[in-house]
Parts: C-alpha cells; structure tokens; sequence
C-alpha cells in the first residue's frame, strides 16, 4: 500500500504539501529529460482501492477524462458536483495511478536530481521505486520533489504518480469550467549541481535601474560567487548584499544571497505596445570560476503604479482591453501545447486586446514567456475559487494556508515578467480573513506591483483599506461605472475583472461600453468574459469524447458530421449547467466570433474623428507608440455600387495627437450615399502578424443618402391568395409578420424569452381580417393573436416597374413592451445561393453590435452567413442594410431595396429550427433561404450574465412602418 496514503491528504485542508521544494522563477526545462508520453495507467474508484497488475495506457499530459476511461468530463458552474461539504469529499473518488521506469542518466552521479510534475488536479502523491517522496496540492502550478536519495544514476527507477480527483482542494478549485481528473502539464526530471541557483529576483525599473537578487543553496564550497550579464554587458555585483547568510560554511543546505545592480543607458522600456525584452544570464561559480549552475531569462524594463485613481505604465495612464483566458483545448482539456498558447495571443493581438487575466488560476508558465514577446498586460490570478461555500472558507482557518501558499506560490514563479502588472487574490470566493492574510503576504513581499481582489472591492468601490488596490468589480452596468467616477467619491482605478458576458450571440452595447469608458476619466477598461467557448468535440455516436484522435474533425467553428460540439449535460451527468460554458469570443477551435471584429475597431489605434472643410481627422489612439509601424489605404464606397480606393499616408502622430489630412476623392455629384474607410495595416512583418495584416478600419459617412422616392411605372399585376398572402414565383413562403427570434443565450437566461412566450409571440396565429384591390394596388389587413394581445398588421402590395413595393405597418399593443423584433419573413425557391447587399459587414451585426461592421459592399454565400453558436439560436443578422440581391450561379434570382438601412438575415433555418435544437447536428437546413427583414430588431445585451441590452435598443409597443421594394433579376 502507498506509505502516503496514511496521510489522507485529500481530507486535510491544513496540509497543502509534504516533501515539495519551494516554488522559484528559475526555468528548468533547459538540459532536462521530459517524461512526457505514454504511461502505464490505472483509474481507481478511491484512493485507498488496491492497485491491480493490470495496466492500460495514458498519455502524459493529459486528462483521464478525455482518454476513453469511465470517468467523464462534468461541468458546473457554482455548484460544486458532490453534495460534501468543505472541506469533505465523496468516498467515490476516482484516482488515477500512472506509472513509469526512468533511465537516470549515469553523467548525474553526484548531482542533485528532481523531478518537477507540471499540474496535476486535485492531489499529487508521489512514489518512487515503492518509496515515498511527497504530496502536492494546487492543480494548476508545478511541484517539485528532491530525488537525489531516491534514485541511483545510471539504473532505471519506477516512478509512480498518484492523482486524486476530489479533495478539500477542489472547494477552492470550483471555478467555472469543465472538471477533469489528470497529469495535465508536462513532468520533467532535471539535475543539478549540490550547490545551485535555488532562486533568482529582478527588478527592472523603466529609468534603467537594474536589481537581480540571487538565492543559492546546497553544499557550500569555499569562495563562490555569481556573475551576470545583461546582453552580453557584465552585471556588477553589490559587495554589500553579496553572500549573505553565510557565517556558517560547513553546513551541507546552506543559503546564501548575492544582489548585481547595473544601469542601463538609453534603456528601451517594456510596454504591451512596445514589448522589448533583454536577455539576463545570472551564472553561479566555484572560486576556481567554473560555473555550476545557470539561469537565463528575458527581462523588461518598467514601472507599474498606482497614482490617485489611475494605473500607469511607465507614468503612463494606459487603457486595459482585456479577455479572461483558460487554458483550454476541445481535444485534451486542459492540456495545451506551446503553439496552441501562441496561436491564442496571436489572435488576441490582430484583434486588439493588449491584457489578459489568468480566470481563474495561474496559466501554463509558457503563456507568460510569450506575453512577454508579444506584448500583453496580464493579472495573474491565484488558484482560488470557492464559489459553492464562498462565505464559509473565506474566514475558515483551516484554508488560510492554502489562501497563502497558492498565492505566494503565484507570485515567486512569475514575478520576473514584464507582463505581469497585478496580482490576483482568486475569484468569486466572498471575502475574509484568508484574504487579508494573502494579501499582506504579497505587499510585503512585491510591492512593485498592485494587488486586486473583486470579493474585497465590490464592498464599497471607493474604499481604501481592503485587499484589494483596484476596484474590479464584474458585469457592473456603465452607468454605475460613469456615476461613480463622475461622483467625486472614487479612490482606485476602476477596471472590470469580467465584463460583456459573451455566451452565444451576445456582447451587445461593447461600443457603448467603450464609448464611456474613453470619455470618463477614472474608468480604464475591463476583461470580456472570456476567450474560449469549452465546447469538448464529442462522437455522436456513442456519446463519448473524441481525443487526442480527433484532430482534424472540425473548421471554422463547425465539427465535423458525426461529432458535435459537447456541452454540460452531454456526457450523461445529472448535475451540469448546461450551455453556459459556451462563453467565449471564439469557438472551440480557435474561430474569431463576429464580435471579435467588433473589438478589434473599438481598440483601433488610428482613429477618424471627423469630416472636416480642411479634410479627414486622423487621431494616433496609443499610448506609447507612433503611426510609423502602419500602412493604410483609402476606400469610399458609393450607394450606386462603386468602391473606390487611393494610397494614404498616414501622419506623424504622437500618442493622444490629431491632424487633418486631405480627402483623396471628388465625392461625384449624383447625391448618393458615400462612406470613405481608412484600412489600416502593418507596414512590415510583426511577431503577432505578417506584413499586411489588417489591423483596423475606421469609417466615417461622407454623405447621408437621399431620401428615396416610389417607382411610379407599373409592373405585372400583384396576385395574393385566398388567405391575402403575396404569390410570387420566387418565393416558397409568402411574406408574413415575425415578431419572434430563436432566443439567444442571453434571451433565455436574462428571463427575456420567458416573457416572450407567455405573451405567445412563438406561436401567433394570423386571421386575414380584410383583403381589398385597387387597380395594380392590393391592401391585406391581418390579425396575429397571441395569449395576452393582439397585433394589427397592414400590407400594401404595389406593382411597379419590374417588381413589387410592400408597405407595411404592426401595431403592437401596450403588453407587447419588449418583442425580439418587428418584420417580415419570407422563403424562396432553391438555388439561390449568393447574398450580396450594400450595408454593413460582410460579418454578423446587430443593432448594438455594429461598430465593427463597415458599411460598404458585400457578397457572401447562403450557408457561410449562419454563425455556429454551439446552442443553435438566432444568428447570421446584417445590420443597416440598403439593399440585397439572392441570386443563383446563373444571375437569376430575386433584388431587394429597403426604405432605409434594416436589420436583414439570410439563412437555412426558421426561427422554429434553431429554437428546437439543442446541438447543430440536429439542423436540417432547407433548400432555399428563409428571409428577414426587420422594422425594428431588440438588441442583444449580455443579460446571460450582466446588463441587459440597453433602452434605446428595445423595441416599445405602437405602430411601426416600413417599405421595400420586390424585384426578379
């Protein structure tokens, strides 16, 4: 039996480990043997089950979740997925038991070996060669256990790592996310020399002052000493602080302390605009100069502080466009490869994020090395969450040493990165004692940085004597936000840790959001929640996860025919929020969703602020950084169907400075509508995107369009059946009122379809009251009832030249206070399968989410329109749209112009479709195209989880009108 089981640590919230070294930022992964693949495995109904002589196989890193054991992936969200309260677990306890023989390299004799397990959830145990070496637990940062005593160089040992899923620790691991079992970061066995780097400090300030503080252990010999260098130039040393703590040199686990100092001229600072790194070599040597031990790392240069009510970078006041990030991957959980984390930041930077938290734990170490590069604020956020029982633990003394130590823990790995400019308690666990006691640790110990807790500061936004530096609180509406800073009252920075909830079609009112935030001082940005939809691709089949082998079954947002995107409830779990873990801006394969676009215009670095006599304004929206790094050209869209384009220049702009710049059209003089559009590029080759990437396309209108005028030729005659409903050769279903959507995420948990459907806007039944024709003209008066009211609707049917005019009116009565929308829909014949309209696009837009949109013309096949929201609901809208065309490959089909710009869809589906299926795998799409034009269309919000939409995207009751015209190409 495990000697270590004796201890019973799953159950023990005051042990947090037993044999582990103390955590440090030196990287270890250089020289070591990486023991990843695969291991002998077995999965364990408990902890203390016997351990049999028969082995499957598991892949290292990695969930067991996801690797075709019975143990299935689950997801909650504040629940906790066992009735046990803290800090108890359930006696059904899966364990995993991975085993493998090491060949310890004969060149360590002599050496100090360890072995560095990456992450592991929920508890650690570790074995060797039957003996035991020590026990861990935070499932999502590294342990390291000392086995010099344990192994013999040049033998092979058997290395046994014992996994328990539930523990006292999983309290406060309850974030929301998929719960998984597994090794999930890479284990390494390293060695090195009995006397070495046990730690190495940096300070670099953005004025050139350089402080590397070195901690060395092991056996001490007479006369070492550190040396280092910064680039190739030397470091000197600080006789002062060199070798300190060393009055007692026999001793074998000595600490010894060296300080090197240097000022740097000319320095380059760090910034996520400008993120310039040097490299730092720190070497350890015997006093015959040989080098025992090395750490190399890339520094940078900056400050970070907290003055009144504002957060600098570098004495800067800088604005935080922000994402919460898990670490994620559809196929392998929590498992993520180095390219995988690359691929995240690189897409985050082309679409303008510049910062990062860390929801809700320390990430993958590599993800910091490559903030660094790229340029990326992080807040680093401790492995806390306890949001099931979050007022009990938060002042329970048997957790305060899991409080610390996952904090403290958190900050001396990391606290060498540039990136990283504040430091996160945890999350969403109420707020006490443990709390404060963690974050006086960190004060203490790296007063360079601020701290920010929301449990401390959603108490009172102005206070100053919590734990937490920032008020950050979550989902707060703007207005609260804007009062608060206009109340004379704010203390701190107020920077939202979660905001814009974006489950489905969602992040409505982002422009708004951002609107306000620019324009108020005291306010400095926020975190969307979050980046990833955690849909898991699952075989339909037999309802099992894909894996590893699932590479390749899935594009564009879309799994492949036979799998699905998973969600919670999925893999046959009784307790499961459903799909609320479907909340990201991209889909489980990286995908942008359209309000990615949205983002990327919000955050644009060249701004066009107005249209002037002199010309265009142009405003350089940086903080840190000039218009040098860009190119751009012009384009002006036209109504008659031109686009026109001209090389621009941009101006030589410091950060925050305007100038006008001449218009490079003769704006012709037919009156039409005109958008002039400003592609902003990179001139050259960045490390987030190659030359030509586009980065930004600010727009202004020009010329408003005239306001239009009917047709007055007549066409062929209007012809309406016995039910008043149009005919038309083109059409499979006749234009009728829609007041209905397939309700959103946000819909469905804001309550809002709920109302919906109590007042039968799902199922409302049409009576033709009167049909009346007047020459080429016919007038269909109709009633659509529902379950409390009922709706007055009007069509005008027109004959005109090579077409029909449709005027149309609804009354809606006074119930009616909040409908999804108010339009037509209609169906066409098959075959009809190019969009191309004149509004906005060519991606998804809606009333309050459009700023990314740029009007102008656009052409986009049928089936590429719909958005894959991994809970089928309404999606695929084209905001402010003047006109369209559906047309076949033989350019035959139907022409469509609107009275004004209208909210327009195009897809496969009816509304009906999409609100009846729970996963896209259950869609049939139609042969032809199921139309919408809508009056009038409600606003998306983020009411999933935060402010609804606001009022002036909603829809009041009384009479709306609108017009279009119907004409066969």
């Amino acid at each position: 039996m495990n000697p270590l089981l004796a201890l019973r640590p799953w159950e023990a919230p005051e042990v947090t480990s037993w044999g582990r070294l103390p955590m440090n930022a030196v990287d270890r992964r250089a020289g070591a043997l990486n023991l990843d693949g695969e291991w002998r495995f077995q999965l364990l109904p408990a902890p203390d089950a016997p351990v049999s002589d028969v082995w499957s196989a598991s892949y290292v890193p990695g969930v067991w979740t996801l690797q075709d054991t019975d143990d299935l992936p689950q997801y909650t969200n504040v629940r906790m997925p066992f009735p046990e309260f803290p800090p108890s677990s359930p006696s059904e306890n899966p364990t995993g038991v991975y085993e493998r023989d090491v060949d310890v390299p004969a060149e360590w004799a002599g050496r100090r070996i360890v072995l560095q397990v990456g992450a592991a959830e929920s508890v650690l145990l570790v074995q060797v060669d039957g003996r035991p070496v020590g026990v861990s637990k935070d499932s999502h940062l590294a342990a390291e256990f000392d086995l010099t005593d344990v192994v013999r160089p040049g033998s092979s040992a058997a290395v046994r790592l014992t996994v328990v899923k539930w523990s006292d620790a999983s309290h406060i691991e309850d974030q929301d996310q998929w719960w998984h079992g597994g090794i999930t970061r890479s284990v390494l066995l390293y060695a090195t020399d009995p006397l070495y780097l046990a730690d190495v400090t940096v300070r670099a300030r953005a004025d050139g002052e350089l402080r590397v503080d070195c901690q060395v252990r092991g056996v001490l010999p007479d006369g070492w000493y550190v040396t280092g260098d910064l680039d190739g130039e030397p470091l000197a040393q600080d006789a002062e602080f060199d070798r300190l703590n060393t009055e007692d040199e026999r001793v074998s686990d000595f600490l010894g302390e060296a300080r090197m100092c240097a000022t740097v001229p000319d320095v380059r600072t760090w910034t996520a605009e400008t993120p310039e790194l040097y490299g730092l070599t720190v070497r350890l040597h015997r006093a015959d100069g040989t080098v025992t031990d090395t750490s190399y790392q890339r520094i940078g240069f900056r400050d970070v502080e907290i003055v009144g009510r504002d957060l600098l970078v570098n004495g800067e006041r800088i604005y935080i466009r922000g994402v919460n990030r898990h670490d994620f991957h559809p196929l392998t959980g929590r498992t993520v490869s180095y390219d995988d984390m690359r691929a995240d930041l690189v897409l985050l930077k082309r679409f303008g994020f510049n910062a990062i938290r860390t929801a809700h734990y320390p990430n993958d170490p590599a993800l910091y090395g490559l903030a660094d590069e790229l340029g990326f604020y992080v807040v680093d956020e401790a492995d806390i969450e306890a949001h099931d029982h979050a007022h009990e633990i938060a002042d329970d003394p048997r957790y305060l040493n899991a409080f610390v130590d996952r904090v403290a823990r958190m900050v001396l790995r990391d606290k060498n990165h540039p990136s990283v400019i504040i430091w996160s308690l945890g999350n969403e666990s109420d707020y006490g004692a443990n709390h404060d006691a963690a974050a006086g640790w960190v004060r203490r110990h790296d007063p360079t940085r601020p701290v920010q807790y929301e449990g401390a500061a959603k108490l009172d936004w102005a206070a100053t004597d919590d734990a937490s530096d920032i008020a950050c609180p979550m989902y707060a509406p703007i207005e609260d936000c804007v009062a608060h800073a206009l109340s004379g009252e704010q203390t701190r920075p107020l920077i939202q840790c979660e905001y814009s909830h974006a489950m489905g079609n969602s992040n409505g009112t982002l422009a708004d959001h951002w609107a306000a935030i620019e324009s108020t001082p005291g306010l400095q940005g926020g975190f969307i929640w979050e980046f990833w939809d955690h849909g898991i691709l699952q075989r339909v089949t037999d309802g099992r996860p894909a894996g590893r082998s699932g590479a390749g079954l899935y594009d564009n947002g879309v799994a492949a025919p036979g799998h699905r995107w998973a969600y919670g409830g999925d893999f046959g779990e009784t307790i499961h929020d459903g799909a609320f873990i479907a909340d990201g801006i991209v889909f489980p394969d990286r995908t942008p969703k359209p309000v990615m676009y949205e983002h990327r215009e919000i955050a644009a670095p060249v701004r066009l602020t107005c249209f002037k006599h002199e010309g265009l304004v142009v405003e350089n929206h940086q903080c840190f950084r000039g218009l040098d790094w860009l190119s751009a050209r012009w384009e002006l869209a036209l109504s008659d169907g031109r686009t026109l384009t001209a090389p621009a220049e941009l101006p030589d702009l410091i950060p925050g400075e305007t100038a006008a710049v001449p218009l490079p059209f003769e704006l012709p003089d037919d009156g039409g509508e005109a958008w002039v559009t400003l592609r902003v590029t990179t001139k050259d080759d960045e490390p987030w995107g190659p030359r030509g990437t586009e980065v930004c396309a600010p727009q202004l209108r020009l010329r408003a369009a005239p306001a239009p005028r009917n047709a007055t030729v007549q066409g062929p005659p209007v012809v309406v059946d016995g039910e008043g409903l149009l005919v038309h050769p083109l059409l499979t279903a006749a234009p009728t009122l829609s007041l209905w959507r397939a309700p959103t995420d946000n819909d469905e948990l804001g309550g809002i379809a709920g109302r919906w459907r109590t007042w039968g806007l799902d199922a409302l039944v049409r009576k033709v009251v009167h049909v009346r024709r007047d020459g080429e003209k016919v007038t269909v008066h109709a009633e659509y009832a529902g379950t409390s009211g009922v709706v007055r609707h009007v069509q005008v049917f027109t004959s005109v030249e090579g077409g029909i005019r449709v005027e149309e009116s609804a009354e809606l009565p006074e119930d009616f206070e909040d409908v999804a929308r108010v339009g037509t829909v209609f169906e066409t014949v098959p075959g009809l399968d190019l969009l191309e309209w004149f509004g906005q696009g060519p991606w998804e837009s809606y009333p309050d989410r459009s700023a990314g949109a740029p009007v102008g013309h656009h052409s986009v096949p049928v089936d590429e329109l719909f958005t894959p929201y991994l809970r089928p609901q309404e999606s695929g809208g084209r905001h402010g749209v003047r006109h369209f065309t559906l047309s076949a490959p033989d350019a035959t089909g139907l022409a469509v112009r609107l009275d004004e710009p209208r909210q327009v869809s195009v897809t496969r589906y009816r509304a009906e479709d999409l609100t009846a299926a729970a996963h896209h795998d259950e869609l049939v799409p139609r042969p032809g195209c199921v139309v919408h034009i809508d009056a009038a269309h409600r606003g998306l919000g983020t009411a999933s989880c935060g402010p609804d939409t606001s009022a002036s995207y909603l829809i009041p009751p009384g009479v709306h009108r609108w017009n279009w015209t119907l004409r066969a190409l």
